[in-house]
């Protein structure tokens, strides 16, 4: 036989295998669907508001958020509710980009008189992620510095509130 008959022949019975091999998948109850549905599934979007209760006027924060099993990416990042923090916070957006940020830290300050910052509970930033896997996710919220007008450290704590299937 000639080299192109034996090279038709060889990619007819591959193609003839993968035929076989699809139609076996499909006859198998559900497998196409579940696979269809379970990708789908197990796929969301969210938004993490992140908050921060401070005793006195905010002037400057930083906080890290990561999720323990791995089922977090996120895809964007935006200013919270304050006046003082008007801009985009500062975080890394070549990772946000690139879809390599599996945990973020992110940073904002006001040079604005104490008498323009906020005090109390402040939503400080939204953060969008995508959500895979089927478990719950185990986000981990770490505020890294709060600070007065004066760059001094204030005893002020960060909370955060999931919003699921949230389109912006």
């Amino acid at each position: 036989m000639s080299r192109p008959r034996v090279t038709a022949l060889l990619a007819l019975v591959a193609l003839g295998v993968a035929a076989m091999g699809m139609r076996f998948a499909l006859a198998q109850p559900g497998i196409a669907q579940e696979s269809a549905a379970g990708f789908a599934a197990d796929v969301r979007f969210a938004t993490i508001d992140v908050y921060v209760n401070s005793p006195e006027p905010l002037a400057a924060w930083q906080f890290e958020l990561s999720e323990a099993t791995g089922a977090m990416a996120v895809v964007g990042v935006e200013n919270g509710e304050s006046e003082a923090f008007a801009g985009t916070p500062h975080y890394d957006l070549d990772a946000v980009t690139q879809g390599r940020a599996e945990r973020i830290i992110v940073a904002d300050y006001s040079l604005g008189e104490s008498a323009e910052l906020p005090v109390g509970r402040t939503r400080i930033a939204t953060v969008h992620v995508r959500l895979t896997g089927a478990r719950e996710p185990a986000f981990e919220l770490q505020l890294i510095a709060a600070g007065n007008a004066d760059g001094l450290p204030i005893d002020a704590a960060a909370v955060f509130e999931l919003q699921e299937g949230r389109a912006e």
